[in-house]
């Protein structure tokens, strides 16, 4: 359970769209995920929360991510994760990113500031009470305003089955190229009805967490939100599924093709 949000914000990334003709979302969205262990036993919940702010003079939005375990696994290991990012309204560039974890006594407290004329990012460790200065890939993006670039430009009806997405991310410490692969379509059910959804795998890291490279498949709403709907991971123990149960302050009306 150690990377409960981590896997929330595989989730929530690939929800795609064309920037050029409309953003697919704004501030004062929410979601609400519940996420189970193997399918049976309830392990833990997540909020996403966009909120519009300034930031050095510059309009931009305001991320938070929270993911916390329930249940009766928080008994044994217990996670409290917070994420924020604050990225550009207008071109998406983060220019501050926020980790803090509880992971099972597995602590961190990490601050990056983006400076993408010099394209270096400075990290500042608060729990070691340390600062250091890395060199940044171009367009790089964080863990979290990584996924709404996504959302904003990728262009779902050029896409082709097979297709992949590649983007720059920056992490800790490290820059990261990320890849995902487009699956194709599907209906699925959901908490509010049936729903025509699109398929993604992102690839991961293959060892101590995920099964295989191939680990994760997700599901986002075909809609001009592309919300969330579903994930699927195959963990190096047992399997991890996450589903969305609640939301607000979408831009688009979300299209339900069937309510039971």
């Amino acid at each position: 359970m150690k990377h409960l949000f981590t896997i929330i914000l595989f989730f929530v990334g690939f929800q795609a769209s064309n920037a050029e003709k409309t953003s697919a979302f704004q501030g004062g969205e929410w979601f609400k995920f519940e996420m189970s262990y193997s399918g049976f036993l309830k392990a833990g919940n997540a909020t996403l929360s966009v909120n519009e702010t300034n930031l050095r003079g510059k309009p931009v939005y305001h991320v938070v991510g929270k993911g916390w375990t329930t249940g009766a696994i928080k008994w044994f290991f217990k996670v409290k994760d917070r994420y924020e990012s604050y990225f550009d309204k207008v071109t998406g560039v983060p220019y501050k990113f926020i980790r803090k974890i509880d992971e099972g006594g597995h602590t961190k407290d990490i601050e990056i500031n983006f400076d993408h004329d010099s394209k270096l990012a400075q990290v500042k460790n608060l729990k070691k009470n340390e600062i250091s200065t890395v060199s940044i890939a171009q367009d790089v993006q964080d863990m979290v305003s990584m996924y709404y670039h996504l959302r904003n430009k990728i262009d779902i009806p050029s896409l082709k089955v097979g297709d992949e997405i590649k983007t720059n991310m920056f992490f800790d410490e490290e820059n990261y190229g990320f890849k995902i692969k487009y699956l194709g379509k599907e209906i699925i059910k959901t908490e509010f009805g049936k729903v025509k959804a699109l398929k993604f795998r992102p690839y991961v890291m293959a060892g101590r967490v995920f099964k295989e490279e191939e680990s994760l498949t997700l599901w986002v709403s075909e809609d001009k939100n592309k919300i969330p709907l579903k994930i699927k991971a195959d963990l190096a123990v047992g399997s991890l599924r996450a589903e969305l149960v609640a939301f607000k302050g979408l831009k688009h009306p979300f299209e339900i093709i069937y309510k039971e």
